[in-house]
């Protein structure tokens, strides 16, 4: 897409709902999520735990099959309804990231995955009796360069035997099953540096321990993030998904969806924390009046505001170009930018007008400031942000 293409879709007849759009779907998460408080989070953090008891209940309201289609078990809902499920999660105190990797992972399979894949994973999955959470792409000396990625797959009969290393892999720990990238034919060997890589189906309940080991990772935020080593680990031919070597193209294909959805669950965040600064603003008093009152506190909030109501629409624009089958690309990455600065910006202001209370765990505003900053840095950088808008939107020169 260029800037010129970037004027047309503007102009196409795509359909964008204002205000509080999917309310059965927002009112049923904040019930859900009314039943785990900030103490809930905070024991997690202590612990570095997964929300089971949190993922449980959204996999039984339904809400982690809403994309997969109602042949499969699912709800079939439109990635719109999607994003209004993560960003309510956030906005309600919660956390999505948990569980959001299996709305947009699932992708893969539904779209390049063959009938037999899907009649016999998605209907487990759908009805949460498997758990597609983990997704391996990112490698410890590749990072965003995947088309550089080390980790091997060689066919040898009727398995693929796989060599490598995955990094910032999370939620392989509480997944049964991991989507995995991986290079069948060498760089060197292909036309394009694109070309030769595949997307495999692992059943993580078989190969732990048989080629795979997890080993956590701590980090600043519980995301129960790991590194995945695999030896020798042998993965059936029938859970290679779509063609051998193409499998860039297919991981491709389901960024759009996670930066859309993942830029959402920024706009529920932004308001969560927001809420909290202006609800701070007007309680406390200082120098008998209330702090809000102060333009120094008021405009940071108001400003913050702003930016969130713009980040919000573009994610809604987004959502609707995705759902009509139109490029997406350019407005998919913009509201992934918008929405994590924006949130951001919410996040640090809050912070600040907070005072030194903001340091105390149990106003929970640390636990999100230091969720949100992740955003900035994935599932995609900033900066990549863009290069991309610089390449493919003003048609500038490749930067990289």
């Amino acid at each position: 897409m260029n800037y010129h293409d970037a004027a047309q879709t503007a102009d196409m007849e795509v359909t964008v709902a204002l205000g509080e759009d999917f309310s059965d779907l927002r009112n049923t998460v904040r019930q859900i999520c009314k039943g785990f408080p900030g103490e809930y989070w905070r024991k997690l953090d202590d612990q570095s735990a997964y929300p089971t008891e949190f993922v449980a209940a959204l996999t039984e309201a339904g809400f982690l099959g809403a994309l997969i289609p109602e042949e499969y078990g699912g709800s079939g809902l439109p990635l719109r309804a999607a994003a209004v499920i993560l960003e309510e999660i956030n906005a309600n105190g919660c956390s999505a990231s948990p569980a959001h990797a299996q709305m947009y992972i699932m992708g893969t399979l539904l779209r390049h995955g063959n009938e037999t894949q899907k009649r016999t994973y998605l209907p487990e999955i759908a009805a949460g009796r498997l758990r597609l959470q983990a997704f391996g792409v990112t490698e410890p000396n590749t990072g965003s360069d995947t088309t550089q990625l080390k980790t091997r797959a060689e066919r040898q009969g009727d398995v693929y035997v796989v060599n490598g290393q995955k990094v910032w892999t999370s939620r392989a720990l509480h997944s049964d099953l991991m989507l995995l990238l991986a290079r069948t034919s060498p760089v060197d060997q292909v036309k394009r540096r694109t070309d030769g890589l595949s997307v495999f189906l692992v059943d993580l309940r078989e190969a732990k321990g048989n080629g795979v080991e997890i080993r956590p990772i701590k980090a600043m935020v519980n995301h129960n993030t790991t590194e995945v080593f695999i030896e020798n680990l042998k993965v059936p031919a029938a859970n290679l998904i779509g063609e051998e070597g193409k499998g860039f193209r297919y991981i491709l294909d389901g960024m759009n969806a996670e930066r859309i959805l993942v830029a959402s669950e920024c706009v529920g965040d932004g308001r969560w924390l927001l809420g909290k600064g202006v609800a701070y603003a007007n309680e406390r008093r200082v120098f008998g009046r209330s702090i809000g009152q102060n333009q120094g506190i008021q405009f940071p909030l108001a400003r913050a505001y702003a930016e969130l109501e713009a980040a919000d629409m573009m994610c809604r624009r987004a959502a609707a170009l995705f759902q009509a089958g139109q490029p997406c690309g350019a407005d998919a990455n913009i509201a992934k930018l918008l929405a994590s600065e924006a949130t951001w910006k919410a996040a640090d202001t809050t912070f600040q007008t907070h005072g030194g209370f903001a340091f105390a765990q149990e106003y929970d505003v640390e636990r999100k400031w230091r969720e949100v900053r992740l955003y900035q840095t994935a599932p995609i950088s900033t900066n990549m942000v863009l290069a991309y808008v610089a390449q493919h939107v003003l048609g500038l020169p490749r930067s990289y």
